[in-house]
């Protein structure tokens, strides 16, 4: 048996780790990894002990070093760590109708969004297209041993919202969403890919067969805001990110999300919100916004209830599409990249 954990390796090849075992037991690990994960391998019933031992100490291609929960057990966060000492979060959050996991595409990020806490550290690597399954499979198998009360039981959306700029990993991502869709079985209509803007990311995924959702980051309804806030938009500029939003949606046919953090004095004018309203309207896309979760790395800070409603009404009233997303887990660095900050700079 090899060393490498069985998510690191493509699904149909898993026959290469039992070397001397009938080719159904190929079949029978595919089974527990990608529709009935389990914590430990000595769960796996069905596969014989000498299996279940070799496979047991490399099931997962990373440890769990930081297990947190809040909000009274409905959201929990991991920081999980890779043998090269790589970092990765996760955070599973249980709603009344729906269970949601978001997870982390690279080690770090190299966008440099100013207020990110994953983009404070610049960037490591890649994360292979087992490590990214695998953050949910975990999940699933933790929801297995402790479910969270009152929401399913079961990761039912997936959200690429972690840390990394998900199109920037193209390959390895468009392989992992094969394996959560077309191994896994998930609905493509319960995964959300998100993007700041790596336009030619947004094209290529148009092209695929999964009519996933597209949910775009603009944080910035001009030029001159956005490129204070997102470095990106100096080579892909906000008229290009709409457009290439518009032909997806065209493509695709899935509403579009646009995610917007708010940050006092910087992008919560009623300006921005009327110039973000017609762009909602444009793209006809639902606008996410949420309250700015503050890193140590950054003098951005969140604005004022006040002009979080303020900000919102405008919104509406000039016709968008809009929800003031819930803010989960504060006091476990809920938001991406925090927890590695803080484990970092402890």
């Amino acid at each position: 048996m090899s060393d490498t954990s069985p998510y690191l390796v493509p699904p149909e090849d898993l026959g290469s780790l039992l070397p001397g075992e009938p080719s159904f037991r190929a079949d029978q690990l595919r089974d527990w990894l990608y529709h009935s994960p389990v914590l430990t391998a000595d769960e796996m019933t069905n596969l014989p002990s000498a299996v279940r031992e070799a496979v047991g100490g490399d099931l997962w291609p990373f440890e769990v070093e930081v297990d947190q929960s809040a909000d009274n057990g409905r959201t929990r966060k991991w920081l999980f760590r890779a043998p090269d000492g790589a970092a990765i979060e996760a955070v599973l959050m249980g709603y009344r109708k729906r269970t949601t996991i978001c997870i982390s595409s690279q080690v770090g990020c190299a966008m440099g969004c100013t207020f990110c806490a994953t983009g404070q550290f610049g960037f490591d690597r890649h994360l292979e297209a087992g490590e990214i399954v695998a953050q949910v499979a975990y999940a699933n198998a933790f929801l297995r041993r402790f479910p969270i009360p009152g929401s399913p039981d079961r990761v039912t959306n997936v959200v690429y919202m972690g840390m990394g700029e998900p199109l920037a990993n193209y390959e390895r991502v468009r392989e992992s969403l094969r394996r959560l869709i077309d191994v896994s079985g998930m609905s493509a209509r319960s995964i959300t890919v998100s993007t700041v803007g790596v336009v030619p990311g947004i094209d290529r995924l148009a092209d695929e067969p999964w009519p996933v959702y597209l949910a775009v980051s603009l944080h910035g309804a001009d030029d001159v805001t956005r490129s204070r806030l997102v470095p990106l938009n100096d080579r892909y500029p906000l008229e290009a990110v709409i457009e290439s939003a518009e032909a997806y949606f065209a493509a695709k046919g899935r509403r579009i999300s646009i995610e917007w953090t708010l940050i006092k004095g910087v992008n919560d004018s009623d300006d921005q919100a009327r110039k973000l309203a017609a762009i909602a309207g444009r793209l006809r896309a639902h606008v996410n916004v949420i309250a700015l979760n503050p890193t140590p790395l950054s003098d951005d800070r969140p604005s004022g209830d006040d002009r979080i409603r303020g900000f919102v009404e405008t919104l509406l009233a000039n016709g968008a599409n809009a929800t003031l997303r819930e803010t989960r887990g504060q006091e476990i660095d809920a938001a991406c990249g925090q927890l590695r900050l803080r484990r970092a700079t402890e």
